[in-house]
């Protein structure tokens, strides 16, 4: 029934009815049902515009797998997960999968065909023919077997699935999938003991899926699919990681509020009679009347011309009259009110056909009144009476009541001429009579009378169907009370049968050789059933999709007689996918062994230890009787979390056009606008504090989400909770009162506050279609991210809720208080013995062995005391400390627009515009030809979508920025078509530029010079390079492949090694489901290049499995970050992250444990990283005796390991460092040094003594500026001698400074030694820092200490600029924070001054040559 149109139009209309979620938004959900033939479609073809791709099936079937693996982990189904192939339909059915499957294979042929015209060289591989998914194809059948290999290896491997039972109703199973769906419902809905609160998803937004949803009149129904996006050009959905995925979750509960409020007027007339699900169930048949897939719609009813508000406003000006709501009476009386709008349509006709006349005389066509098909009709008489009239009226005869009389008469005469033309025209008769008028009238209500049976009931006739293209008018519709309706049950075709139905000549191929000849043989009894050529009319459609094809309907007598005589050569195959079967439901048998053999053994191996039971459904086992009459439930009370509703805050209601934003853009029609009201009473901004300060409350109505609120604001004072920090408690004991400390607002934070009230207020409005009204005290509140079982005193867990870190405002207005919330009653888990048993996997989230993967063992004898024993495996990690010190030679370099222009000889300008978009449209300026244009710019930069192309291009506050690569690009473009560069120049002012224009020569083809660029455009690598947000921060392509290469240098080592240790367990994270949305680490940190693992089980990465992160993508709230992971190993629904294999994919902070942020807060640990941050910590307690591996501890050891770095592995010139330091005679207290060693050798002289923990800072830090000044003197002086008395001068100022400074900064009242050591958070400050390191330089180079100045972007981002006082200034990249831009700008800094010393060094060697 144009289905994206009606999805848009009440999503428009009730605009909190479609919400948009992310993964860790959905609710808990009982049951799962899957319409599985979009999947199948979207995962064969995704791109039906691309007459160049192609799709092996075995990357079909794996792309299904991943796909329901991807929407089984989003819903996380409590009890069934139903998936429904399409089966043979009904025959009212087949006529529209007949019209589709012709038109389609038409637009392919077309498309084909228009790429060879230019000239496109196409795949020598066979096109994937969608009119395959068809129930009896070999294809079909093939993915049936595969879809049970899929659920028999997921119930005997996945934990999640083993909880549910999986109900597999095939294409053999007769129906068609959402409605085979609907009869699961029924039947469980019929059943004794069925829980009226189930919570239903069912997967997709069709139209009919919304209707039927409604008529299960279940209060907790939502359908869920990917985001819709309207207007511009059309994009094909693609298979992404769920993590990224939008989704639009549509809650039919809030639809039954709205129908309620869209009827609300009936109350005041029918009172007590108002019946909310009779009139729900009269809403959907209203729906009907606009077309669907059985009928089509009625003359002149369209939904983008407000054909539904008429339908609404009739239906309420005419019940009131009726006794009861809509039957076959009352249906009669509803058709005759709404026969007007045939009238008034007309009317608007009228008019303009007396005008067009007065204009033209008596001899015009009626294309005016829509039968522009017809322009050889006699449509002379139609103005007949009309042009007598008017000459009468012209002589001044008659008065003007006969004047009035006679113009009705000439408007009946006219109005039944217009629609005997549109009977002619349209259904191809020659006499319009009562007979064929009350033919139509009976064919039209018995196909409505059919989908009513269709949608409640399920399958009245299979047999039946609904004879014409086209519905009659509303008034022609009429003598119905007296109908009787009755249908004939009949049996479904067969397979073959269907087939041969509904499939064009093009597909023949599709079916058993013996039918093929039917299909094109000229003796074919049935050959006029299969047109190679026919018309397809748009019908007062906007859409070329929405136009009916006008095709021959299929006689099923002539077909079945047809098939007949070749039923016998088939083959056993054949006769096998010629049949129809049960639905099957499968369970998990832990009893049950098998081994499962594969059905394509070379891509899925055999299932060895199969433990699935199957067990067949007969097909009548769902059938309900059409009498049955279903209990209701009354849930007021009782409030479903993740199911949002309108009740709970006080509000009005009214419909007004007011451009409410759901689909990227205004709405144009009238949205249901609500109006918060609230209380009379004023409420203070103290009294809100004492109710909501520290207590947990839901908020953002209606989409109710819980909050712990932590402060409390109205403009001028502010009540917050005064807590350590990482303490996040609810206050929710009269006993204990939070602890709340009163501030008075700054100037800045007062105006923090008004943009906060502004941003809420104009979301609700331009998103929500809500008034809020004025807002006088906002909320801060922290959102809840899930619950974490927490360890308490005497071996007893606790699930308690966790919080997120980031606070957000609310308006008081629209959070609610004191309502009980319904949540699932899952396994838990009150004791360590029960949370941690014996095989139990779990993590480390404590040090060391920070983010180990290991196995619980037996833990009876240290449980009691609080301690749980584990293994942790412990793998080699890669090195990459060396890739990222030189990561600079690998990242691609980017430079501003004018310095590409200045190389390639032409304009920035130029350069600005190719990387975007060029259009050339046909003929030219002066004479364009239709609206057809084509892109042939390079499209590498994206400025509304704020999107880049990685490698490419790079987007700054200020300006675009470009590679090399665009250089290359631009130039050889430049080369091959100089003529467009030269037209664009000359009218840089123009949007489109025309192909006359650019190639005006007689002898010049403009369209195939441009099919030309389009052409080398795409097979350029560039056109499957995909783009990315420009607030992603991403490591180049280049550096991913040598990541990659340090992983698998390290895999060759294979020095994984087990430690066996107990632990506390607040240390231990153990994936749960529970726990699913909690992140592991809220202290963690990320960074480019920093180690993590995957925690979550049952998921597309595999459990436990390390990687690199590679990007990192920002979002407003923490738990929608993405990072980008490069693994290291391949694994099945991998992405190709800038990778060479499918081993990358995108996750939240809650599916990770963060391995370098464990080695950033592991005082033991001393490796140098160049990007991240050191954290401040404590200083470490050093035991050079004790060792890692194998290591038991006992339940009371401090469990802190050592890592000592031996005085004998240090290279000789950290050893000469050291011998500086010690001769120092750093002191603390009354403490002495011992005597400096000697001068240490370059030759084996070792020593057993460690170094101490400031010397060791010193050395981390000092090393690499040591060797950097180094190798710039000797670059620059060539004398070793010389070089080594200055570097020793160097390293004295720079330690005697640090020295000073921290002399200085002893407090009054404290003893101090003569030069006191710098404190241990000094030390940890100065290991890895770039910022330290540029400072000794600097005072090495006897410059003062450099500058650093910060600029924050548009987009949150901050740019650190360094000052040099020799004058050099540069700026860093783009960071999160200042302390990483501040080390990324020094490290660039430090760069700089190595190439101008290097640029020095060169300059002095070619003088002295």
């Amino acid at each position: 029934m144009g289905v994206p149109k009606f999805y848009r139009w009440i999503s428009e209309r009730y605009p909190c009815l479609s919400e948009v979620v992310k993964e860790h938004q959905i609710p808990e959900f009982d049951n799962l049902y899957l319409d599985m033939n979009g999947i199948i479609h979207q995962c064969s073809h995704p791109n039906d515009e691309d007459v160049h791709f192609r799709i092996s099936e075995e990357k079909i079937f794996a792309d299904i797998f991943h796909y329901l693996e991807v929407l089984f982990r989003i819903i996380k189904p409590r009890k069934v997960f139903f998936m429904a192939v399409d089966g043979v339909a009904p025959r009212a059915k087949m006529n529209q999968q007949r019209g589709r499957r012709f038109r389609s294979a038409k637009e392919a042929e077309e498309k084909i065909k228009k790429a060879l015209d230019k000239g496109e060289v196409l795949p020598t591989e066979a096109r994937f023919d969608s009119n395959c998914i068809t129930p009896g194809t070999d294809f079909m059948a093939r993915l049936q077997e595969q879809l049970k290999y899929f659920v028999y290896n997921k119930l005997s491997t996945d934990k999640m699935w083993q909880k549910v039972k999986v109900y597999l109703s095939g294409h053999e199973t007769p129906g068609e999938g959402e409605h085979k769906i609907m009869e699961f419902i029924r039947a469980e809905k019929a059943k004794p003991g069925h829980n009226p609160n189930t919570r239903h998803c069912l997967y997709g937004l069709d139209a009919d899926l919304i209707m039927l949803g409604l008529t299960s009149h279940e209060p907790n129904f939502s359908l869920l699919r990917e985001e819709v996006r309207f207007g511009g050009k059309k994009s094909q959905k693609r298979i992404t990681a769920p993590e990224e995925t939008t989704f639009h979750l549509l809650h039919l509960s809030l639809m039954r509020e709205y129908i309620d409020y869209e009827f609300s007027e009936l109350r005041n007339h029918i009172g007590a009679d108002y019946d909310l699900e009779r009139i729900i169930d009269d809403w959907i048949l209203m729906g009907f009347l606009v077309g669907n897939d059985f009928i089509p719609h009625l003359p002149n009813l369209h939904i983008n011309h407000d054909a539904l508000p008429l339908l609404y406003k009739t239906y309420i000006s005419v019940l009131p009259e009726w006794n009861g709501h809509l039957n076959l009476r009352n249906f009669e009386k509803y058709l005759e009110k709404l026969s007007e709008f045939d009238r008034e349509h007309f009317s608007e006709v009228f008019v303009d056909l007396k005008w067009f006349e007065s204009k033209v005389g008596n001899k015009y066509l009626n294309e005016a009144a829509g039968l522009a098909a017809e322009k050889e009709a006699d449509s002379a008489l139609c103005l007949a009476a009309l042009s007598s009239s008017e000459r009468m009226t012209g002589e001044g005869k008659g008065t003007v009541a006969d004047e009035e009389e006679e113009e009705d008469d000439i408007f009946e005469t006219e109005f039944r001429q217009y629609k005997r033309t549109y009977y002619m025209t349209k259904m191809g008769v020659d006499v319009v009579s009562d007979e064929f008028l009350a033919t139509q009238a009976r064919c039209y209500v018995e196909g409505i009378q059919w989908i009513l049976h269709y949608y409640y009931h399920g399958v009245q006739s299979w047999s039946w169907y609904y004879p014409y293209h086209y519905a009659p008018f509303l008034s022609d519709i009429k003598n119905l009370s007296e109908l009787k309706l009755t249908f004939d049950l009949g049996t479904p075709f067969m397979p073959f049968q269907q087939l041969l139905a509904v499939l064009p000549a093009a597909s023949m191929e599709l079916l058993p050789e013996c039918y093929r000849h039917l299909m094109t043989s000229e003796r074919s009894p049935i050959i006029e059933y299969y047109p190679l050529d026919f018309k397809t009319d748009l019908n007062g459609k906007q859409q070329e999709w929405e136009a009916v094809v006008l095709i021959p309907f299929i006689d099923e007598r002539c077909l079945l007689a047809a098939m007949e005589p070749y039923n016998s050569k088939l083959t056993q195959g054949e006769k096998a996918r010629n049949r129809h079967t049960e639905c099957a439901i499968y369970t998990y048998d832990k009893e049950s062994e098998f081994t499962y053999s594969s059905p394509l053994p070379q891509m899925f191996p055999d299932i060895i230890h199969c433990r699935v039971r199957k067990t067949d459904i007969p097909m009548d086992a769902w059938h309900v009787p059409p009498d049955h009459v279903s209990g209701r439930i009354d849930r007021s009370a009782l409030y479903f979390c993740g199911f949002p509703t309108l009740q709970h805050i006080k509000h009005k209601f009214y419909k007004k056009k007011s451009g409410v934003v759901v689909f990227q853009q205004s709405s144009r029609g009238e949205n249901m606008m609500l109006e918060i009201t609230g209380s009379d009473a004023e409420t203070t901004c103290d009294e809100v504090a004492a109710q909501t300060v520290g207590k947990s409350i839901f908020v953002n109505w209606p989409h109710l989400e819980e909050a712990r609120i932590v402060a409390v604001s109205d403009g001028e004072t502010k009540f917050s909770l005064e807590e350590p920090p990482g303490v996040q408690r609810v206050y929710d004991r009269p006993s204990t009162p939070p602890p709340t400390k009163v501030t008075c607002l700054s100037d800045k934070e007062q105006k923090d506050w008004l943009k906060d009230v502004q941003g809420i207020t104009e979301h609700y409005l331009k998103r929500k279609g809500i008034f809020v009204n004025e807002c006088e005290v906002l909320l801060y509140g922290q959102l809840l991210t899930g619950r974490k079982y927490v360890p308490k005193a005497n071996g007893v867990v606790e699930l308690e809720k966790q919080w997120a870190k980031q606070v957000l405002p609310f308006a008081h207005q629209t959070v609610v208080k004191d309502i009980k919330a319904f949540y699932s009653s899952l396994t838990c888990f009150t004791s360590l013995d029960e949370l941690f048993p014996q095989t139990t996997t779990v993590f480390m989230v404590g040090n060391p062995y920070y983010g180990a993967m290991g196995e619980v063992q037996d833990s009876s004898d240290v449980i009691k005391e609080g301690r749980v024993r584990v293994v942790f495996n412990v793998p080699h990690e890669p090195q990459l400390e060396p890739l990222i010190q030189n990561q600079h030679k690998y990242c691609v370099k980017y430079s501003p627009g004018y310095v590409l222009a200045s190389r390639l000889g032409i304009t920035s300008y130029l350069v600005s515009r190719f990387s975007g978009s060029i259009f050339i449209g046909r003929g030219s300026k002066k004479n364009p030809c239709g609206e057809q244009r084509a892109n042939v710019g390079l499209n590498l930069k994206f400025n509304k979508k704020n999107e880049e192309v990685p490698g490419y291009t790079k987007r700054t506050e200020k300006e675009w920025l470009y590679s090399a690569a665009v250089e290359e690009l631009l130039a050889e473009y430049l080369d091959r078509f100089s003529e467009v560069f030269n037209t664009v120049s000359r009218n840089s002012h123009d949007d489109v530029f025309y192909e006359d224009d650019i190639w005006p020569g007689e002898d010049q083809n403009g369209a195939e010079k441009v099919a030309e660029i389009t052409s080398w455009l795409k097979g350029h690598p560039v056109s499957s390079i995909s783009r990315a947000s420009c607030d992603l921060q991403v490591l180049d392509s280049a550096i991913v492949e040598r990541i990659e290469e340090a992983v698998e240098k390290t895999k060759v080592k294979k020095s994984t090694r087990k430690v066996r240790v107990t632990v506390k367990p607040h240390l231990l994270f153990r994936p749960l489901e529970q726990q699913q949305g909690v992140v592991p680490d809220p202290d963690a940190e990320y960074r480019l290049f920093d180690r993590v693992v995957n925690i979550r089980e049952s998921f597309t990465v595999p459990l436990g499995l390390r990687g690199t992160v590679i990007g990192i993508k920002g979002a407003e709230r923490e738990a929608e970050v993405l990072y980008e992971v490069l693994f290291d190993e391949e694994f099945a629904g991998g992405l190709t992250i800038r990778c060479t294999a499918p081993r990358g994919y995108r996750l939240p902070p809650c599916a990770l444990i963060n391995l370098s942020h464990g080695a950033r807060v592991d005082h033991t640990s001393h490796k140098l990283t160049a990007i991240v941050k050191p954290q401040p910590a404590a200083a470490a307690n050093f035991n050079s005796n004790r060792q890692l591996g194998g290591l038991n501890h006992s339940p009371r050891s401090p469990f802190i390991p050592t890592q000592v770095r031996p005085i004998q592995t240090l290279t000789h010139e950290e050893r000469l460092y050291q011998y500086f330091i010690t001769n120092l005679k750093i002191s603390k207290g009354s403490q002495q040094t011992p005597p400096p060693p000697a001068l240490p050798q370059a030759s084996t002289s070792q020593s057993d003594g460690p170094l101490s923990p400031q010397s060791f800072a010193m050395v981390s830090v000092g090393v690499k500026s040591f060797v950097f000044i180094a190798s710039i003197l000797i670059s620059f002086f060539h004398d070793y001698v010389l070089c080594y008395a200055m570097l020793c001068y160097v390293l004295f100022c720079s330690v005697v400074s640090v020295i000073l400074a921290a002399k200085i900064n002893v407090p009054h009242g404290e003893s101090a030694s003569p030069i006191a050591p710098p404190s241990a958070n000094f030390s940890n400050a100065m290991m890895g820092s770039k910022v330290s390191e540029l400072a000794c330089v600097c005072v090495g180079l006897g410059m003062t200490p450099p500058d650093f100045s910060f600029i924050r972007s548009r987009q949150g981002l901050v740019v650190c600029q360094v000052k040099l006082s020799n004058g050099l200034m540069v700026h860093g990249p783009q960071c999160q924070s200042e302390n990483d831009a501040k080390e990324k700008a020094a490290f660039f800094a430090l760069q700089r001054l190595q190439s101008m010393f290097t640029f020095v060094r060169n300059k002095k060697i070619f003088e002295c040559k």
